[in-house]
């Protein structure tokens, strides 16, 4: 019991991010496991076959509500799931101990994506689509961003839907619909390659159940929270805890001595928390900056009609 509570609460949190995000589901949840000791293969094994359950829900929201762009998911999804297939193929042949030390830092690395993202990147959107051409891309973007979601227990949603977004072509919903769709495939490819090279020992169940129950639970707030939480601070904050939760098991398994560990993950725990306090002063700041152009409009326009 006290087991299937830590996976549940770490699959509601990896939810909240997911569902506010757009991303974040498998990193988030693969920090919370290996935090409380899963070994890099159940948890990834773990939470893909979670995402299974999780990816038909979403994918059928999506579609009904027409978010979804049908070429762009054959032309990602099949590469995607080759991908998850050779990445947990490449996972299951890695000794365990070896396998914590790279899945951490790929779980930085996504981490710090994901902060860049949310927190410096801005490029305007325009619903055009992809060219013919654009998306043959989709195959190694695809390709890669299975691979990486396996062999680091997530990481489809920060490598294709930031990628997506950043071409500027691409619908926010659209995309989000789309890779969520697609990652139906990349769950089943990935939950193959852990099947074949570890059978049924891939999973422990109350793992995997845990993460359904709090995935299933933390869905309808997210859909709240996303309304009254701005996507800027929620990026900053999850991406952080992401970075700050992997560096010290990173920085073990390097072998740094305890006491210049301490000393980096606390720098690193006060730069992060200096990048939310920034993310929410510039919220607040946008937020007075529009309240006061929309004031400033509203008195031109009573000046105008009065005149």
């Amino acid at each position: 019991m006290p087991t299937l509570l830590l996976v549940a609460v770490a699959g509601f949190l990896a939810q909240l991010v997911d569902g506010s995000l757009g991303m974040g589901f498998g990193v988030t949840a693969t920090t919370g496991l290996l935090a409380v000791g899963t070994a890099p293969v159940m948890a990834s094994a773990s939470v893909h076959l979670a995402k299974i359950g999780t990816a038909v829900v979403s994918g059928a929201a999506h579609w009904r509500m027409r978010n979804v762009d049908w070429r762009m998911v054959g032309w990602l999804a099949l590469p995607g799931g080759l991908g998850g297939f050779l990445g947990a193929s490449a996972l299951s042949s890695v000794a365990a101990g070896s396998a914590r030390g790279w899945m951490a830092l790929l779980l930085v690395v996504l981490g710090s994506y994901v902060v860049l993202r949310f927190s410096a990147w801005s490029t305007p959107v325009r619903s055009s689509g992809l060219t013919p051409a654009g998306r043959r891309w989709l195959i190694p973007l695809g390709a890669v961003g299975g691979f990486v979601d396996s062999v680091g227990g997530g990481g489809w949603g920060p490598v294709t839907t930031s990628t997506l977004l950043s071409t500027g072509r691409i619908l926010p919903r659209r995309t989000v619909g789309t890779v969520n769709t697609s990652e139906l495939i990349v769950s089943l490819g990935a939950t193959a390659g852990f099947l074949m090279h570890n059978g049924g020992s891939a999973w422990k169940w109350p793992v995997t159940l845990g993460l359904l129950i709090g995935g299933v639970v933390a869905a309808p707030l997210a859909a709240w929270l996303v309304r009254i939480l701005p996507v800027r601070v929620l990026g900053v904050g999850a991406g952080g805890l992401i970075v700050f939760s992997n560096s010290r098991l990173l920085l073990d398994t390097v072998g740094v001595p305890q006491v210049p560990g301490v000393l980096l993950t606390t720098v690193l725990g006060l730069v992060w928390l200096s990048g939310l306090v920034w993310a929410i002063r510039s919220e607040v700041l946008q937020r007075r900056s529009a309240r006061l152009r929309a004031a400033e409009e509203n008195e031109h326009d009573y000046a105008y009609e009065t005149s």
